[in-house]
């Protein structure tokens, strides 16, 4: 089973405040669970979105 972190611990993985996730969680731009009335974030959910915000870095060439 994946780790389910709250939300001011995905805040911290993400190096934000924990304004950032709660506003992913109220979007709906990542997966959530529900236990009772808390709400839980998988650490895979904060890996996929740290994923697809990575851009890698352009082959270094000549300037122009």
């Amino acid at each position: 089973m994946d780790q389910l972190l709250s939300v001011s611990e995905a805040a911290e993985l993400l190096g934000t405040t924990v304004r950032f996730p709660r506003r992913l969680v109220a979007e709906r731009r990542i997966t959530v669970v529900h236990v009772g009335r808390h709400v839980r974030i998988p650490r895979s959910a904060i890996e996929a979105l740290i994923e697809e915000g990575t851009v890698e870095a352009a082959a270094q060439g000549p300037y122009r």
